[in-house]
């Protein structure tokens, strides 16, 4: 079966005034199915910028992304769209939930944008994902009712209503406390194990690198070091 993920030789540049920054300096990384992986690192080091990468959010300056088996550097607009819409699911550490609509309306939101579901399955897949995610009673409370903790459950059911091949996690639990950062933790880590989903996390918090399988840590745009660790 091909990695999930495969990043080979990328480099990602940004124009600065006359001069280039490079964010990714050569990165070559390989993720399988099922891994529940932290990008670690410190501000600036590159990692936020991997994580888009893998999300089709940006795309390299040179060397190749592959997702699924896709490769994604020379992907329309349009095909990038589909792809994210089908296969990605994102959790953001501001959790970016649509204010003035309730749990059920943003935890369905990305189903109306991909299209072509029916209501009682959209119904069905709706109710499903907030029940995993503990949420029920909730159900038509808006995000200005719902503490930090239950706002990233909000946005985790959201990122899983597709049913992605891979959810990337920007930050999940920068914005939380520790005990809540912890449920939230359990929460992903149990999903990851019961429907073997692909997490991808970026992350400077240790008890999030603690819970991974494998920590990926980047520094000044390289990978620094690729540790395989038990997970819990």
């Amino acid at each position: 079966m091909p990695p999930i993920v495969q990043i080979t030789g990328v480099v990602k540049e940004y124009p600065l005034g006359k001069q280039v920054v490079q964010a990714l300096r050569g990165v070559d990384l390989t993720i399988e199915k099922g891994e529940f992986t932290t990008i670690a690192g410190p501000s600036g080091s590159g990692k936020t910028t991997l994580l888009n990468l893998i999300g089709c959010i940006d795309t390299p300056t040179r060397g190749d992304v592959r997702v699924d088996g896709q490769l994604t550097n020379d992907l329309s607009d349009a095909a990038l769209t589909r792809l994210r819409l089908q296969k990605l699911g994102f959790i953001f550490q501001s959790f970016n939930l649509v204010q003035v609509l309730d749990v059920y309306q943003n935890v369905e939101f990305p189903l109306l944008l991909q299209g072509g579901i029916s209501a009682a399955d959209r119904k069905a897949r709706v109710e499903d994902v907030i029940n995993k995610v503990g949420l029920t009673k909730y159900i038509r409370q808006r995000p200005t009712e719902l503490s930090g903790g239950q706002r990233q459950r909000v946005a985790i059911a959201r990122a899983l209503v597709t049913r992605p091949a891979i959810v990337l996690a920007d930050e999940p639990t920068a914005n939380l406390d520790s005990a809540t950062g912890r449920a939230i933790i359990d929460l992903m880590r149990d999903l990851n194990q019961n429907e073997k989903i692909t997490f991808i996390f970026s992350t400077h918090d240790q008890q999030v690198m603690n819970r991974a399988d494998r920590v990926v840590k980047i520094a000044d745009g390289a990978v620094a070091s690729d540790q395989r660790q038990g997970g819990s």
